[in-house]
C-alpha cells in the first residue's frame, strides 16, 4: 500500500477505537477519502435499509454532487455488489449497462459491500471523474476501509 493509504487507513483504525456511533466512522472516512485522495471525486456509503433489506439508502457521503438516495438491491452497481458479494470496480461506466447515473461527470466506480455476521450491512461506494482510477492498490486500499467500517459495526 502506497503511504498515503497506510497514513489514512491507521486514521481510519485510531478513530473507529473510540467513535461513538457506525455513522460517524462513516462520516470521517467518506470525508476525508473525499479530502485526501485527489481521484475519489464523490465517497459515501449506503446502507441496508432496516425497513426493506431489499433497499439500499444513502448513508454519510462526502462529494461534489447528490446521489441516488435510494437504490434497490437489484440496481446498478451497488446492487451488483450486493447480490454477488464482491467489490465490484468499472473502470468506464460509460460502457456498463448496469450503471446507474449519479453524475453525469463520473467516469468510474468502485463499490465494496460491507457485510456484518455474514449479512449484507451497508457499501463503501467512491466514484471518480477520470476512467481507470481503481487499480489493484486502490482496490485493497479501498477494501481495508470498507473492513474498518464491517469491524465496528460488528461490536454492537
Amino acid at each position: 500500500m502506497m503511504p498515503l493509504h497506510e497514513e489514512l487507513l491507521r486514521e481510519f483504525q485510531d478513530f473507529a477505537r473510540n467513535a461513538p456511533t457506525d455513522k460517524s466512522v462513516m462520516e470521517r472516512i467518506s470525508q476525508r477519502l473525499h479530502e485526501k485522495m485527489t481521484r475519489y471525486n464523490w465517497a459515501g456509503f449506503y446502507l441496508v435499509d432496516p425497513a426493506d433489506p431489499g433497499i439500499l439508502l444513502v448513508g454519510p457521503f462526502a462529494g461534489s454532487f447528490t446521489p441516488n438516495a435510494r437504490i434497490p438491491l437489484d440496481t446498478g452497481l451497488c446492487g451488483a455488489a450486493a447480490s454477488s458479494g464482491r467489490t465490484v470496480i468499472v473502470d468506464d461506466v460509460s460502457k456498463d449497462p448496469r450503471y446507474l447515473a449519479g453524475s453525469p461527470l463520473v467516469k468510474c466506480e468502485i463499490v465494496v459491500p460491507i457485510f456484518v455476521k455474514n449479512k449484507l450491512a451497508a457499501e463503501l461506494d467512491i466514484e471518480s471523474y477520470f476512467t481507470s482510477t481503481f487499480t489493484e492498490p486502490e482496490k485493497v486500499f479501498v477494501e481495508a476501509c470498507a473492513a474498518v467500517v464491517a469491524k465496528y459495526m460488528e461490536k454492537r
